[in-house]
């Protein structure tokens, strides 16, 4: 099979296209015709190497893992002994977890993993794009932000794959929602169903005085510091950034909290994975992509992702290859 490998630090062009073993699955496994997956800026940092906490999980001195992706959507074509739940032919979509290796024509994935059947009509660049978004924005937004009905949320990067995927569930959650966003993308965010749009060009979010019971910075730009003026007195700062300070919180009563969504459990994610694709089949949910790439552009596809300045989700697919049963 093809996949896009990365044996060493560094720029885009560290990416390199080549053939690879096709894995094979175990008992309780199947193998997954890769249809398309997304490049997400934790594919960046791991590719690149230049922040230390993504050294962390991919290795100090050179990658751990050659195959990057996470969020993915395609066909099963072989199914273990032990497969119950899955059959051959079925349309999935779902998370390959810390492991990775979904930039590639093939996977095997777990079936007890975070993997589901995808409703009719939904198209898998759409699917892979809302594993990456949804998995991350629902369980911040539920879990640690605590989100209800009536309460205030600011999203900054309103226009990421993160973010409109949160500006969507705030709104279903009955949340009054304030987006932040750049003046080109003032009108999709809106578009969306926020309430606000501030232009980070021309006002700055964080001037606000007590305003949010929740401000989610899907994007890592700002820091609990900055936005503390902006939350109310019992407000939390969301981010995918660990960058909290303890002192701080203990004397301004706010909270702040960090969460590695990626290593949730399997099942969580699964389950969360119904619910995501059930809002997407009632039409109250839809995927942002800004591009697809085709797996030989992958460097591209990067660059762009690291510009961070990408609209909803950046989508590669993947060269398709008949399997032999």
């Amino acid at each position: 099979m093809l996949a896009a490998i990365v044996d060493r630090y560094g720029p885009p062009e560290a990416l390199v296209i080549r053939e690879v073993p096709t894995p094979e699955p175990g008992p309780e496994q199947m193998l997954v015709q890769i249809h398309a997956s997304v490049v997400t800026p934790s594919d960046v940092a791991f590719r690149n190497g230049e922040l230390w906490i993504a050294r962390l999980f991919s290795g100090p001195f050179k990658p751990r893992l050659p195959i990057l992706g996470d969020a993915f959507a395609g066909t099963v074509v072989r199914v273990g002994a032990g497969v119950t739940g899955f059959a051959v032919g079925d349309r999935v979509a779902g998370s390959t977890g810390p492991e990775l290796a979904a930039h590639a024509q093939f996977a095997v994935l777990d079936q007890a993993g975070a993997i589901v059947k995808l409703p009719d009509g939904v198209a898998f660049g759409a699917a892979a794009g809302l594993c990456d978004g949804g998995l991350t924005a629902l369980p911040f937004l539920r879990d640690n932000g605590r989100l209800q009905a009536g309460q205030h949320v600011l999203i900054n990067g309103a226009s990421g794959s993160i973010g409109t995927t949160a500006v969507h569930l705030a709104r279903a959650m009955g949340a009054v929602v304030t987006g932040v966003t750049s003046t080109r993308n003032v009108e999709l965010v809106r578009a969306l169903g926020a309430d606000r749009v501030i232009d980070y060009t021309k006002e700055d979010f964080t001037a606000a005085d007590a305003a949010y019971d929740v401000i989610f910075d899907t994007v890592g730009k700002s820091s609990f510091a900055r936005c503390l003026a902006a939350l109310k007195p019992e407000g939390i700062y969301l981010s995918p950034t660990p960058m909290l300070s303890p002192s701080m919180l203990r004397k301004t009563g706010r909270r702040a909290r960090f969460a590695a969504t990626g290593l949730r459990r399997p099942a969580d994610k699964a389950k969360d994975l119904v619910q995501l694709f059930d809002w997407v089949r009632q039409e109250k949910l839809r995927t942002v992509i800004e591009r697809e790439y085709e797996l030989a552009e992958i460097a591209a596809a990067h660059a762009r992702v690291e510009t961070g300045h990408k609209v909803g989700s950046i989508v590669v697919n993947m060269p398709v290859t008949s399997m032999e049963p």
